[in-house]
């Protein structure tokens, strides 16, 4: 059960580090940029998009916030199910 709620709070960390980067104006060309993007993206699923606002900041908010919390509510009825 821990194991499948750390992998939902890594995914999650993932998330909010990208939203985090962005958000300060993070080197789009930075190579760790880079590599956090490519892993955020993917992970973010159906999110990006999903809620559309003319803020740019919001939009970034609602677009990798929602999928972490996504990922941590997920993988805690999966973990919860799983222990029983």
């Amino acid at each position: 059960m821990r194991v499948i709620t750390a992998i939902g709070a890594i995914f999650a960390g993932i998330e909010v580090l990208y939203m985090i980067m962005v958000l300060a104006g993070a080197n789009a060309g930075n190579a760790f940029f880079i590599f956090i993007k490519s892993l955020a993206v993917p992970l973010a699923l159906f999110w990006p998009g999903l809620f559309n606002v003319d803020n740019g900041s919001l939009q970034v908010i609602l677009d990798f916030g929602l999928a972490a919390v996504f990922w941590l509510v997920i993988t805690g009825l999966i973990a919860r199910f799983a222990g029983r």
